[in-house]
């Protein structure tokens, strides 16, 4: 597993959403109250970048046709088909900086 720097914790306030390049991954990373999630930044239904969605609390609505996921879990609530979850990943917080491990 490798582990990427995100930025630093003070540019990511609360309710803020980013995407960095992990591993070949695009990874998407949010503050939802304080806390730092990170899931896959690409939507399963037809490749939107999630980032350029809107997040309310906890739930991330894709920008093209308003799958909704939880990005505290990476599934999916809410789509007329199912489709794959978006996966998450693991945030730490160091010394001030947000890292992923992909």
């Amino acid at each position: 597993m490798a582990k990427v720097m995100v930025g630093k914790a003070s540019d990511m306030g609360a309710g803020s959403i980013t995407h960095v390049t992990a591993g070949g991954q695009e990874v998407l990373v949010a503050n939802i109250g304080g806390k730092y999630y990170a899931a896959g930044n690409t939507c399963t239904h037809a490749g939107a970048e999630l980032h350029d969605g809107t997040l309310e609390g906890k739930i991330l609505t894709c920008p093209w046709h308003g799958a909704k996921w939880d990005l505290t879990t990476g599934q999916m609530t809410w789509f007329p088909q199912k489709l794959r979850p978006i996966g998450s990943y693991r945030v730490t917080v160091e010394d001030g900086t947000v890292y992923v491990e992909v």
